[in-house]
């Protein structure tokens, strides 16, 4: 586990962090890998119900490490691949996926099987802010900055961020957003709808969200983000024919079973990992 992240399980919660306090959690090309690698690897674990991602110190994550990109530069214009995992270029294609690099460190928690909570204090700005959007939930502290910056520095948006801004905030809101940099409070990210509820405590919120869900029927939950997920991209009758499906596999699965005894027998359930 790369010293970049840190994360903790209770029972089927993750509870991960971005670990570098000092940098205001500043995403350098070690985070980039230590995100992708660590998505793939929960994405594999059957006893996984949900995730909150959140960070260390004073901010969620303020954006790019820019001193990083240019040791990056420099080792690549030299040769050198620096002997570890920030020798992977952040644009290189991550192979057999859509993705680059950096649009994988977030989209590799989009496409996790479970829910994802972000708990978003401090600032959000740039690759924070695409970091925070990737996740299917944002609890986001009231006082808290959110920024899409990357005209700032003469650049877009290129960590999915394009995407999920429409789909959260509109068309016009989001080229607003990208056009000017502007920083948005935590009040009225929640009214434009970047945060999905406010919260004087993210993360313990987060962290109780996230305990709730896990108490839910896995292969419930996995099917519903699998609904929500594809919905954008599919037509009405493919989305009634995937409703169709998940619900035909889910009724009288064990899991279901398990859901409904439990609720009449007034009794926590004990679910089966999915398979």
């Amino acid at each position: 586990m790369s010293d970049r992240l840190k994360i903790e399980r209770d029972g089927g919660v993750a509870d991960i962090r971005l670990n570098r306090p000092d940098k205001m959690n500043a995403v350098d090309p070690e985070m980039f890998t230590a995100l992708v690698d660590l998505a793939d690897e929960l994405a594999d674990d059957p006893t996984l119900r949900c995730v909150v991602l959140s960070g260390e110190g004073k901010s969620f994550c303020a954006g790019l490490d820019f001193s990083g990109f240019e040791r990056m530069r420099t080792q690549s214009d030299n040769g050198d691949d620096g002997g570890d995992g920030g020798s992977r270029r952040v644009t290189d294609p991550v192979e057999g996926r859509i993705t680059h690099l950096a649009q994988q460190a977030v989209y590799g928690w989009t496409t996790l099987p479970v829910p994802v909570i972000a708990a978003v204090h401090g600032h959000a700005l740039g690759a924070g802010i695409q970091l925070a959007l990737g996740a299917d939930i944002r609890i986001v502290h009231p006082e808290a900055k959110m920024a899409v910056l990357e005209i700032r520095w003469g650049i877009i948006p290129d960590m999915t961020g394009t995407q999920s801004l429409i789909n959260l905030v509109g068309l016009d809101v989001a080229k607003e957003l990208t056009f000017t940099g502007r920083m948005v409070p935590g009040t009225e990210a929640k009214e434009l709808g970047l945060a999905t509820k406010l919260s004087d405590d993210p993360r313990a919120d987060a962290l109780a969200l996230a305990s709730e869900i896990a108490g839910k029927s896995p292969d419930a939950i996995r099917a519903a983000k699998r609904l929500f997920n594809n919905a954008p991209q599919v037509t009405v009758a493919e989305g009634f024919a995937a409703e169709r499906a998940e619900i035909g596999a889910l009724i009288g699965s064990p899991n279901q079973v398990e859901q409904v005894t439990a609720f009449f027998e007034k009794r926590p359930p004990n679910f089966a990992n999915p398979s």
